[in-house]
Formats: C-alpha cells, sequence, structure tokens
C-alpha cells in the first residue's frame, strides 16, 4: 500500500485499472469473435437535451449523487475529506458511487434510459475524453451554467481548453486528466526514447507490451506513420493500423493490456511498454527504476470529464460540486491523493502546504512546455467507431 499524503491508504488499483474490452482488456490469442463489445450491441438514439429535462429540485433538496471510477478520491470518510468539507460547507449530502468500472461497460448500462429519455438516477457521471464526446454528440448530457462554475472557466489549465468535442466546456469539466507515453525498468535496458524504438529495438522483442484501448495505441501508431492523430484521414488510419499489424506478426509485442502492464514492469517480465502516467508514478513509490519517457512522437494527453446527464435533478447542486474542485487548494488536496494530472490552474502552489515533494512531480504537474507536442484523438462518428475498434481488435487479437 502506498501511503496517501492525507495519511490514509491507497490501494494499488488505479483508475485505469478495471478496464476491460471494448475501450479496455483484450489479449493476444484471445478470438473477437468470442469477445463481447458492449460499445457496439445496440445502435444509440440520438434525444435533444433541451427536450429531456427535469424539474431542478436542487434548492429544497440538498442531495447529490455522483457516479466516478475506483480509486479516484481521497477517503470520503475523513472529516477533513474533500467530500465532507463539501458536505458540510454546502449543507448538500452526496452520495458517492464508484460504479464506473469501464466507458463502453457504462454506456451499455444506460444507454437504453438515456437513448429513450429516461432518468438514470445520477446528476453527474465521469467519462474519458472519448466517451464524454459520444454522450454529449447523443444529446444525453445537459449544457452547464456558466455562471454557476465560474472556477472551472478561469482556472482549468490551458491544455485542457478548446477540444474538439466541447471547445468552450459548455458540457464537461475534467475531473483528473493523465498522459500516455512510454514507462521503462532503467535496471533492464537503456532509455527507450520513441514509439518508433519501442516497436523496433531487438533487445525490447517480446518484453514490450501495448494498450489494449485502441485510441491510445492506435494514436502512436499515427504519429509514427506521420499522420496527426487529432485529424487523419482513412489512408492514414490504413497505414497505421497496417504497420501495427506488422509490428505484431514479428513477435515485437508481448502482449496488449490494462494496467497489469505496471506490475510486469516492476518485477522484470516485461522492460518497457506503452504507459499511463499515474500508473508510474504510483510504480515508482516503490521501485525508482520505472521511468516514464516523453516519446519522440510526443505525449498522449486525455482526461476523465464531470458531466451532467439529462434528467438529473441536482444539477444545480452538481454544478457547486464541479466549482468547488476547481478552487486550487481542493484540487491540491485531490491530486495528492490520486497522482493523476490537475487540471486546476493554481494548485501546484497550493501543493507546497499539503505534499512539498510532489510540486515539482510532472506528471502531476506538468508545464505548457512539457505539454507543447501533446496530442488528442479526433472525435470519431459512431461508424468510424465501430470500424476501427474492429479492425484494431482484429490486430491484437492476433
Amino acid at each position: 500500500m502506498v501511503q496517501g499524503p492525507t495519511g490514509g491508504g491507497r490501494g494499488r488499483l488505479s483508475r485505469r485499472g478495471l478496464l476491460r474490452v471494448g475501450g479496455g482488456v483484450a489479449f493476444a490469442g484471445v478470438s473477437v469473435a468470442a469477445l463481447k463489445l458492449p460499445f457496439f450491441d445496440v445502435a444509440a438514439a440520438k434525444v435533444n437535451p433541451a427536450e429531456c429535462r427535469a424539474t431542478d429540485v436542487s434548492a429544497t433538496d440538498k442531495k447529490l449523487i455522483v457516479s466516478n471510477w475506483p480509486a479516484y478520491i481521497d477517503p470520503r470518510k475523513k472529516a477533513t475529506s474533500t467530500v465532507s468539507v463539501f458536505q458540510d460547507r454546502t449543507g448538500i449530502s452526496v452520495d458517492y458511487t464508484d460504479d464506473v468500472n469501464d466507458n463502453a461497460e457504462f454506456f451499455a448500462k444506460v444507454k437504453n434510459q438515456m437513448g429513450a429519455c429516461q432518468s438514470i438516477n445520477r446528476d453527474l457521471i465521469v467519462m474519458t475524453d472519448w466517451m464524454a464526446a459520444r454522450m454529449i454528440g447523443l444529446g444525453w448530457i445537459q449544457p452547464l451554467d456558466a455562471t454557476a462554475v465560474p472556477n472551472l472557466h478561469r482556472n482549468l489549465i490551458e491544455p485542457l481548453r478548446n477540444r474538439q468535442w466541447d471547445k468552450d466546456r459548455t458540457y464537461s469539466a475534467p475531473w483528473q486528466a493523465g498522459l500516455t507515453g512510454i514507462a521503462y525498468n532503467a535496471a533492464k535496458v537503456p532509455e527507450v526514447r520513441s514509439f518508433e524504438e519501442l516497436l523496433t529495438r531487438d533487445d525490447l522483442k517480446g518484453r514490450m507490451t501495448l494498450l489494449s484501448e485502441m485510441r491510445d495505441t492506435m494514436a502512436f501508431m499515427l504519429r509514427v506513420v506521420g499522420a496527426d492523430p487529432d485529424e487523419f484521414t482513412e489512408d492514414e488510419w490504413g497505414q497505421a493500423i497496417e504497420r501495427l499489424r506488422q509490428v505484431v506478426a514479428s513477435g515485437q509485442v508481448r502482449s496488449f493490456t490494462g494496467n497489469e502492464y505496471i506490475q510486469d514492469l516492476a518485477a522484470g517480465n516485461i522492460v518497457a511498454c506503452e504507459a499511463w502516467s499515474g500508473d508510474v508514478i504510483q510504480a515508482q513509490f516503490d521501485n525508482p527504476d520505472i521511468k516514464f519517457v516523453t516519446p519522440e512522437e510526443g505525449l498522449s494527453l486525455w482526461a476523465d470529464n464531470m458531466m451532467v446527464p439529462n434528467l438529473a435533478k441536482h444539477q444545480a447542486n452538481a454544478e457547486k460540486w464541479i466549482d468547488y474542485y476547481y478552487e486550487p487548494e481542493v484540487a491540491a488536496k485531490l491530486a495528492a491523493w490520486v497522482n493523476y494530472i490537475c487540471p486546476v490552474e493554481g494548485a501546484k502552489a497550493e501543493m507546497e502546504k499539503i505534499d512539498p515533494s510532489l510540486v515539482d512531480n510532472k506528471l502531476i504537474f506538468p508545464d505548457n512546455e512539457d505539454l507543447a507536442t501533446a496530442f488528442d484523438f479526433m472525435p470519431l462518428s459512431d461508424a468510424q467507431s465501430q470500424q476501427y475498434e474492429g479492425e484494431f481488435n482484429d490486430v491484437i487479437a492476433g
């Protein structure tokens, strides 16, 4: 157990630890035909959020129902926790559930209700960029009152502004963010400087892993073939997926994984991998030989986003929650526990008071120079998502 700065024990299972197929984990040698892909089971129905609203009872019903990922908040029962302070300050009782184990799984759980303009009995949900974009595109998310979340618009860090799918953050507010790059075990191999090296170096053959989330791995494959993940063509996609097919056929890749790669890296079962920044920070507490590298191709920057679903009955309370977590002191307290990128400007200065050892950690507080080469994955239509996920799963299944 890593001891968090608040004194409690933080589990080894990170926010990304429960990812599964369809935005989750698939392994080489598994037949795609045998896999259940909930993302594509049933065509989703688009609705008009302006016509799918509930009466907001926040003024008289001081409640808030939140669905988030596991291990993604400081211990809630402590009197000084961020949740406890929010409840004391606002008088709002928070029903907080860590039931978002996987983007696609959560989508499958709520799609019938949301597509039919029915309540999912939640006031706030947290989805990764690509799923947030899809839900917003389907009209399942309510716009935020910008005047109710001034801290969001004042304090959101610049690299997370102007996302293609929600340019003005009308519908979404990043909860935490992360980077996808390269990790390696410095006790086993020399530094791995680029994704191209990861795919070709002889000393890494059969001893490296890639991520099973399509957008993570294919963003880098697009960079390797000279394309821009933020805006690419069908031909460029074809070149990138063919390059991945060749790499897999060569035996370079040991497997495609969720975040279990970090245990294999620390144990020496693999020596390098595509990796998420938050996992690496946690691993470094126990093994300083684990290093995170900004590949020469750049970094993939992603976020998990707070959003208000249609028919939420406590939107004003949800907006108070969002605004509260964009106070720098609160954001720093949260970041000190979860160890992902803090999306709030000013939190770094507040971290001096909480845990000075984290202030200069660029995996929590990267500067604009660090993120100058960061890229996103362009929003996809449902048809594109189905095609690309299918082609990717065909390749990684071997």
